[in-house]
């Protein structure tokens, strides 16, 4: 796995256009992506091609069994988790470079415990608007990583 600004984390993704779209991302900022299985789609499926383009060969991927095998391989690396359910604003968050950031799938989020055992690290994006639940995965994953590149872009 190649260095790179940000490392972007799924939890058990289940759309593939969104993944598709969020390796195109990854891609075009030098972001490494990895994936948590269970995933709710095939790497092979054309949604994933689709979506990711001719960017998708060009993508620094890792996809892993469970986030136990995950956290084995990463247990000493920073993250940064990225939720509705929270009042703790993203733009508070450090966002250091090589960091993971980690998102939930797009059905229900993450997995009921990691509320608890990372609400420390758990960060959300405004949505001022008055009829919200939540943004697209690809859309929050793309501020995020923006986000993080405004923060790291050494006084340009």
């Amino acid at each position: 796995m190649k260095a790179s600004l940000f490392n972007i984390v799924l939890v058990k993704p289940e759309i593939p256009q969104n993944t598709g779209n969020i390796g195109r991302i990854c891609v075009s900022t030098g972001c490494n992506l990895h994936l948590i299985k269970p995933l709710g789609f095939s790497l092979e499926d054309s949604y994933i091609k689709r979506a990711g383009l001719d960017y998708w060969n060009h993508l620094n991927l890792s996809v892993y069994e469970s986030w136990d095998f995950f956290m084995k391989k990463h247990f000493a690396a920073e993250f940064f988790f990225f939720s509705t359910k929270t009042e703790r604003c993203f733009w508070n968050c450090p966002l250091t470079p090589g960091a993971f950031l980690v998102f939930g799938n797009e059905g229900s989020g993450f997995p009921p415990d990691f509320y608890q055992e990372y609400s420390e690290r758990l960060y959300s994006i405004p949505m001022p608007g008055e009829f919200h639940r939540s943004l697209n995965i690809s859309n929050a994953v793309s501020i995020a990583v923006y986000e993080g590149l405004r923060k790291n872009r050494g006084g340009a």
